[in-house]
């Protein structure tokens, strides 16, 4: 049975993936790196320092991965304010979760510095969760299963007792390997694209129980 539920930050619990990457162009843009929207696809969950880099050097262009992130989290904190909102089905599924006893956590590849940031914006205090793993706490981020492995052992519970809720392919893969039940929304990709997932859901509002057992 389900011990725990784990969920990933962007494209579950909030919409932020298009602010974010304009913050990462509008930044890398100082560095003579000319990107387009289309260019993240490929790096959608897998945090923000790996997609700095893997543009950067794509592009040609020298600069310090470090400084770069962090230029694009203080641009992405002015471009949230007041335009982040709760998912749909967040809150409800949480206390779904919760009612049966079920401990929660998130496991996002971000760093905590976005992480507080995202939660502060959408009202969700960070106590709703027992545990809160972050892209700097695992060496290697999705579609690695070590940030959900992480959370596991966080938790206190067996990682095939976990079920992840994600919303791309890297964190399904990511789960997958973990040996974890995977629940995918279809908020940033469409569902054909999530078919590796366990159960697919336009949200976590219309999220079946059967996510919640097998």
């Amino acid at each position: 049975m389900i011990q725990a539920v784990i969920f990933d930050m962007d494209g579950v619990l909030l919409e932020s993936d298009l602010l974010m990457a304009d913050a990462i162009i509008q930044t890398l843009a100082e560095c003579g790196a000319v990107v387009t929207l289309e260019d993240f696809i490929p790096y959608v969950g897998a945090g923000e320092r790996r997609c700095i880099e893997a543009l950067a050097a794509q592009q040609g262009v020298a600069c310090d991965v470090e400084a770069t992130k962090a230029k694009a989290y203080a641009v992405y904190a002015e471009m949230a304010r007041g335009r982040l909102a709760l998912a749909p089905g967040v809150r409800e599924f949480a206390a779904r979760a919760r009612a049966r006893g079920l401990h929660l956590a998130i496991a996002s590849s971000a760093d905590p510095v976005k992480i507080a940031i995202n939660l502060g914006e959408i009202g969700l205090p960070s106590d709703t969760f027992d545990v809160i793993v972050s892209g700097l706490d695992v060496a290697l981020k999705k579609p690695h299963p070590g940030i959900f492995l992480t959370a596991a052992e966080r938790l206190g519970v067996a990682p095939d007792t976990c079920l992840v809720v994600e919303d791309a392919v890297n964190g399904i893969a990511a789960a997958r390997a973990a040996g974890m039940r995977c629940l995918a929304v279809s908020t940033t990709f469409p569902p054909d694209y999530l078919a590796a997932a366990d159960w697919v859901a336009g949200s976590l509002a219309v999220a079946p129980d059967a996510c919640f057992g097998w």
